[in-house]
């Protein structure tokens, strides 16, 4: 199966080895040099502190060339290593200083110097940070929340979460020096007699000494190839090491002209973006778009094969995994697997809506085959459109394992952005950005989703215990009676429609703080410059200065809160068989003893999200809806400051938070046992979807799609076994076809693997170092994650087609 998209070249094959067996450790390079240029430039505007940090990191860090390597750029001091970011947060830097090492999953390696060095520093940032100042900002009602994990926006206030692509294409075809020149043309038109353009003129110089600082940056690897090329004996690897030269003397800072190029000039920026902010989700957008024109005009002119082009993009794959990122390990529990979501968008439709798959769209999903690895995320555009020919070619590809490729649709995405008052060529050009949720390459703000996490069953217990959180027994909000008192399951519906608004309600107020903080305190520059029309404006991305902006949070257990609405639906109220007291005390004990049990088996037989039953189907779609009716009353803080939008919408890319979350959250009345995973995402509750994929599909389709603009994440198993036979595979083409073009599906992805296997993997981990696992709306190899994970992915429902 394998050997059907090829195998990766020899010496791809040797680095791919060389980068998987190096142990990650945590570099402490990137804190040091930052700390140093905050101090020195402590009296700077923060735009340009931030400037000169970036600067003197670029200026002062480690760089290597890979002896097997066609592409350079290294994030940290060696491969797979992780900065450290002290600007985002280093209280639980310091605490875990010494657990790095013991984790359950997602180990890091630290030596004593390096923890010695980032306590050195640590007293700097002492009440300094972005979480210092977001928590100290938040007003004490929603700090509550963020407390006791009802809503949790760790990952947003700990780092400059990218969550965009920038216009990798525009890059390419000028240039920074385009940016450049644009960014002095609008500095000599202001009047700085003007208060009010003095921000804009250090935003200017910051994006003059940053592009600067990338082009001295490359130069840096000009200089070290041309000695390396000296240094070697190997003629080819010389004449290598002279190309590089050559290109990092030209590329980012001037256009690209051939495809070589283009590839390194993404690289390099992608690379610099990552090194400014302590952002993951940064995605290259649709490389088969925008690098098509570079591949075929040297396909034309006989100075590139396509054997030539696979190789230079496996390369990238795994330069591209190279990136890490190490998490506080409360927020690992979130993002279980180190992800950086980096994501890659084929197919789809160009703007003149045609199909848009290329030569060289087939040439990306062969060089992700080959490579074998959790990044990029790799997610195809689906459209009706879209041939059988490339559809074989995707199901191929799934039948590895990988969890690649997701599949968002068209059909729904594209309306849908028109709707929001998005130009309909921009909305055709739109990309995935990280797990499921899309933007427009190039022109989105900040966070297209993943601003908080809401857990909506927890939520439903406090519903339940008159706004009363029943683990810590604190009061948060006026709630409206409670369970054991209510008369009807429409008391309940009422209840849950009140709490949940005001739930909402704070987690604006949450996600307002913490990007009130980022801005005033971590601007981006790069990324800023690189993002229409930050320059035009004057205005860093925070402050408004793109031509889209629209965010979501995400809502974590929407398939227990179906379940249990169903439950209580017809166990209490309906047939009667409990009374509100009887379930309330179950819940309260966990299921304890003879009684529980029985009251547990008799909500576990309840109707269940994900088997086509509009009995509970619609009674979640009713209860998402009051989330989805608040949530957009409150703009975001960008609102009327520039961009098209400036407002919220929903999203359920939950990735690993059902874990996290369900680890802090009491027995529900879905029947689930206290402090056990939620569901992922929009998928149903393990082994509860009963009738096959066709009844999830029909389920899923019941939400509110077009609303749920963040993202519709749905994953799905089978075992290899399935779609052994072709008949199989071209079975589900055509559910595909079915879900997205006459159910409307948002997103689906797939883990094809066994239990058994994953079972083994646990025992015998050295034996399945290459096993990767779809997480959520992302992969990861299966045996760096947490047991508590791997339970949670093994226990997936598998189905038969």
């Amino acid at each position: 199966m394998e050997a059907y998209f090829g195998h990766l070249t020899k010496r791809m094959e040797s680095f791919r080895e060389e980068v998987l067996s190096q142990k990650p450790y945590v570099d402490a390079t990137r804190a040091i040099l930052a700390t140093e240029s905050y101090q020195e430039h402590a009296d700077q505007p923060i735009i340009l502190k931030r400037a000169y940090m970036l600067k003197n990191i670029l200026e002062n860090m480690k760089i290597f060339i890979e002896d097997d390597t066609l592409i350079v750029g290294n994030q940290a001091s060696s491969n797979r290593s992780a900065p450290i970011f002290p600007e985002y947060a280093m209280d639980w830097v310091i605490a875990e200083l010494d657990e790095f090492e013991k984790r359950d999953g997602d180990v890091f390696y630290i030596t004593e110097e390096t923890k010695e060095q980032l306590r050195q520093i640590a007293p700097f940032w002492y009440h300094n940070t972005t979480k210092d100042k977001g928590l100290a900002a938040m007003p004490k009602e929603s700090r509550l929340f963020y407390d006791l994990g009802i809503i949790k926006a760790e990952g947003n206030i700990t780092s400059g979460d990218a969550h965009l692509a920038v216009d990798y294409g525009m890059i390419m075809q000028h240039g920074l020096k385009y940016y450049e020149d644009y960014t002095k043309e609008m500095l000599s038109k202001l009047d700085l007699t003007d208060f009010r353009v003095l921000k804009k003129y250090h935003f200017y110089q910051a994006i003059l000494i940053v592009i600067e600082a990338v082009r001295r940056f490359a130069q840096r690897y000009q200089q070290l190839a041309k000695q390396k090329a000296m240094e070697t004996k190997d003629a080819k690897r010389k004449e290598e090491l002279n190309k590089i030269a050559e290109m990092t003397g030209k590329v980012p800072y001037m256009p690209a002209d051939n495809f070589y190029e283009a590839v390194q000039s993404m690289w390099l920026v992608h690379l610099v973006l990552q090194i400014e902010s302590n952002g993951h989700s940064l995605s290259y957008g649709r490389m088969d778009q925008y690098l098509f024109a570079y591949y075929q005009k040297d396909i034309e002119k006989g100075i590139l094969t396509s054997e030539e082009a696979v190789e230079l993009l496996t390369n990238l794959w795994i330069k591209t995994y190279t990136i890490n990122k190490i998490r506080s390990w409360s927020h690992t529990q979130f993002s279980a697997g180190s992800p950086l979501y980096q994501n890659v968008t084929i197919g789809g439709q160009t703007t003149d809506h045609q199909d848009a798959v290329n030569p060289l769209t087939y040439l990306i999903l062969k060089s992700v085959a080959q490579t074998k690895l959790p990044q990029p995320n790799l997610t195809v555009r689906y459209h009706a459109g879209l041939d059988d020919r490339f559809m074989k070619e995707c199901i191929e590809m799934i039948r590895l394992g990988t969890g690649m490729p997701a599949f968002n649709n068209d059909e729904i995405i594209i309306k849908s952005f028109i709707d929001r008052g998005i130009s309909e060529e921009d909305a055709y050009n739109y990309s995935a950005i990280g797990c499921v949720e899309v933007a427009v390459p190039g022109k989105w703000g900040y966070r297209c989703t993943g601003m908080s996490f809401i857990n909506f069953p927890k939520s439903l217990l406090i519903v339940m215990n008159d706004g009363i959180d029943p683990k810590s027994g604190k009061k948060l909000v006026e709630g409206s009676g409670h369970f054991t008192t209510m008369q009807s399951y429409e008391e309940l519906e009422a209840a849950w429609d009140k709490v949940i608004r005001e739930i909402t309600r704070h987690s604006v107020i949450i996600e307002n703080t913490c990007d009130l903080v980022l801005e005033a305190d971590v601007p981006d520059v790069l990324c800023s410059a690189l993002t229409k029309d930050c320059i035009g404006r004057g205005k860093t991305l925070k402050e408004g200065g793109a031509i889209y902006d629209f965010i979501s949070g995400l809502q974590v257990g929407i398939a227990n809160l179906a379940d249990s609405l169903a439950a209580i639906k017809q166990c209490v109220f309906e047939k009667k068989w409990i009374t509100p007291a009887q379930l309330w005390e179950a819940l309260m004990n966990d299921f304890a003893g003879e009684e529980g049990a029985r009251i547990q088996k008799m909500l576990l037989a309840a109707p269940k999200y994900g088997n086509d039953d509009d009995y509970v189907d619609l009674l979640v779609t009713k209860a998402y809806k009051s989330y989805i009716d608040e949530v957009v009353k409150y703009p975001n803080t960008r609102y009327q400051r520039g961009p098209i939008g400036g407002t919220r919408y929903a999203g359920t890319s939950s990735i690993s938070a059902n874990v996290g979350q369900g680890l802090g959250t009491m027995a529900t009345p879905d029947g689930r046992h206290a402090y056990t995973p939620l569901a992922e995402g929009c998928s149903p509750t393990h082994a509860m979807d009963m009738h096959g994929p066709t009844a999830v599909f029909k389920s899923v389709s019941k939400l509110p799609t077009k609303e749920i603009t963040g993202g519709v994440l749905l994953n799905q198993k089978v075992t290899p076994q399935v779609l052994e036979k072709e008949e199989d595979r071209e079975k589900l083409i055509f559910l595909l076809r079915t879900f997205f073009n006459r159910l409307h599906g948002f997103h689906v992805q797939y883990n094809v693997v066994s239990r058994d296997t994953l079972i083994d993997a646990q025992i015998h981990p050295e034996q399945h170092r290459d096993l990767i696992v779809r997480v959520a709306g992302y992969s990861a190899f299966f045996n760096v994650l947490s047991k508590t994970t791997q339970d949670d992915i093994i226990a997936r429902t598998e189905h038969i087609l």
